[in-house]
């Protein structure tokens, strides 16, 4: 068996692209679960690791983080209407946590139930690190991550001179989104393009992260299913000719930005 003392205290991960810095000890909270006995039967070196060291891992980056939540917390905090329990399942699966599939199995045949019956959901998911059955505590959304996003959008269209004619509209490749790195990641997963300000740490705030598709139907759906509701819009358009000649059609450029609140 590795020494506990052969990893560093603290540990870097790479998990499908999305990067973690957990404590050592979180890592190896629960005996015989997969991150256990990666990090207590092995050393370093025998562990794959991305280009700037960080261990790897080829799995879902975005529901990662409801893994280390629950072996930090010994709770596992789930967004309002979260829709990934089976996917989420899947995962605590992998990772060999068998007491928090089968709670995410129970919550989803309540969350069924409570459906058919048109009554609120009620579940609890609780950690066996450090909590027994008597003890467990509700699954709630939990207040830290609330706050808000601004979705950005810019169009164009080409208006004929006949007032009557189609007009020609074309989509912006890039939707922007504003606001703070984990809620960001939290609400767009892997669909979210870090590109233009990468390794930006998660408590920090960005304007430069886009999305990548252009349709402002999937932006809505995401955040709708994250529990967030538009609270704000505003929009400004300016109107030019393709040339100097005002003969010529007109081209209309609209900006909108969208602000949703959680």
């Amino acid at each position: 068996m590795a020494q506990s003392s052969t990893f560093p205290e603290v540990v870097e991960l790479n998990v499908g692209g999305q990067v973690y810095v957990t404590r050592f000890e979180t890592l190896t909270a629960v005996p015989k679960s997969l991150l256990w006995a990666k990090f207590t039967q092995n050393t370093p070196a025998n562990l794959p690791k991305d280009s700037k060291g960080r261990f790897f891992f080829d799995r879902d980056g975005f529901l990662f983080r409801y893994i280390l939540d629950y072996l930090r917390d010994s709770e596992l905090f789930l967004p309002e209407y979260f829709k990934e329990r089976k996917r989420l399942q899947r995962e605590a699966d992998f990772f060999q946590l068998p007491e928090l599939s089968r709670r995410l199995a129970a919550v989803s045949k309540d969350s069924s139930s409570a459906e058919d019956s048109g009554e609120p959901e009620e579940a609890e998911l609780t950690s066996p690190v450090t909590s027994s059955s008597s003890s467990e505590r509700p699954l709630r959304s939990p207040g830290g991550n609330s706050g808000y996003i601004t979705i950005g959008y810019r169009g164009t269209y080409t208006i004929g001179r006949d007032i009557q004619a189609d007009a020609k509209f074309r989509r912006v490749a890039r939707i922007t989104v504003c606001g703070k790195i984990s809620v960001a990641k939290e609400v767009f997963g892997e669909t979210l393009n870090e590109s233009r300000d990468p390794d930006r740490p998660p408590d920090k705030y960005t304007a430069r992260y886009y999305l990548k598709y252009n349709f402002l139907e999937q932006a809505f759906d995401r955040l709708a299913e994250a529990g967030f509701h538009m609270v704000a819009c505003s929009s400004t358009g300016t109107c030019s000719y393709g040339s100097n000649d005002p003969s010529e059609d007109k081209l209309w450029t609209s900006y909108t930005e969208y602000v949703f609140c959680r």
